[in-house]
């Protein structure tokens, strides 16, 4: 059983929520919320240190009974929580099972499995997974209520569970259980060529990317901000409900877009020439962003 939190609406409708899924304006959002008092882009649901937590994103806040705004909330059953003075969800239930499928990839890496899991292998053979799916994967991974099911290319989906193995270009992949502690809060990895780990320090404003042995590249203004809600964030997001979060203004979906593609390019620039590697900040095709940690490579969060 996946990990999941069932919220009752000031209506009284109870819908199901699990890690990843938005809360706010935005109809893309997992939770679509019809109130003027809460941001689009308002709250996300995250697995984080064997808990459910609610995270507030940027410009909003998220607040337990008689208690001050605040940045996150332990999601438990029986509790109220605010997403503005004026929009109320009560929990109802939170269902935390004692482990979680991840998959044992090459190098003792683990992918913990939540919805959809694509395999890719990389340009230099490298195999990686992403948390969603990727048309052309070379593997894909999908839960059907408890049940998982594996698709190797085009041969037909077989279930799966812990214990089983399976090849993937030539790479070794089980799948094993991972304990709820140890499946909390893990960054994405996928395999690539990299000098050194990275060290991305974000302020919002300005953002220091530690990577030696060259000098700190230090990004300011719209590329800073791009990378900070990336990090805030802390996992794949569509590319609207980080615009929205970068520009404030209200605009419609078109403009928004032609800014995104542009700032996005010209942040994939300032990368290429600095020597970057290519992927830290990648997109799935489907309109999600998130960054590409490779093993050792740290975030600081000082936003």
């Amino acid at each position: 059983m996946p990990p999941f939190v069932r919220l009752r609406l000031p209506d009284g409708t109870e819908t199901t929520l699990a890690p990843g899924d938005l809360l706010g304006r935005n109809p893309r959002a997992a939770l679509v919320v019809d109130d003027a008092s809460v941001s689009e882009a308002h709250a996300l649901v995250s697995l984080r240190d064997a808990a459910l937590r609610l995270l507030a994103l940027r410009g909003g806040f998220v607040t337990a009974l008689d208690e001050p705004p605040r940045a996150e909330v332990t999601l438990e059953a029986g509790l109220s929580i605010w997403l503005s003075r004026a929009y109320r969800l009560d929990v109802v239930e939170v269902a935390l099972p004692d482990h979680l499928l991840a998959l044992e990839l090459p190098g003792g890496r683990r992918h913990v499995l939540s919805g959809v899991c694509s395999l890719v292998l990389g340009p230099d053979g490298g195999l990686g997974a992403v948390s969603r799916f990727r048309g052309g994967a070379s593997a894909h991974l999908w839960s059907v209520g408890q049940q998982w099911q594996l698709r190797l290319g085009a041969a037909p989906a077989r279930p799966v569970g812990a214990g089983d193995r399976f090849a993937v270009g030539g790479h070794p992949v089980a799948v094993v259980q991972e304990t709820l502690a140890g499946a909390g809060h893990h960054a994405t990895e996928t395999r690539g060529a990299v000098r050194a780990p990275l060290r991305l320090v974000a302020r919002y404003d300005t953002v220091h990317l530690h990577r030696p042995p060259g000098p700190v590249l230090v990004l300011t203004r719209t590329a800073a901000r791009i990378l900070s809600e990336l990090v805030a964030v802390g996992q794949p997001v569509h590319w609207e409900a980080l615009a929205r979060e970068v520009w404030s203004d209200d605009v419609d979906a078109g403009a928004l877009r032609g800014r995104w593609d542009v700032s996005l390019q010209r942040l994939r620039r300032r990368l290429a020439q600095a020597e970057v590697r290519g992927d830290l900040v990648s997109t799935d095709g489907a309109g999600n962003v998130e960054l590409v940690l490779y093993p050792g490579d740290q975030i600081e969060d000082r936003t």
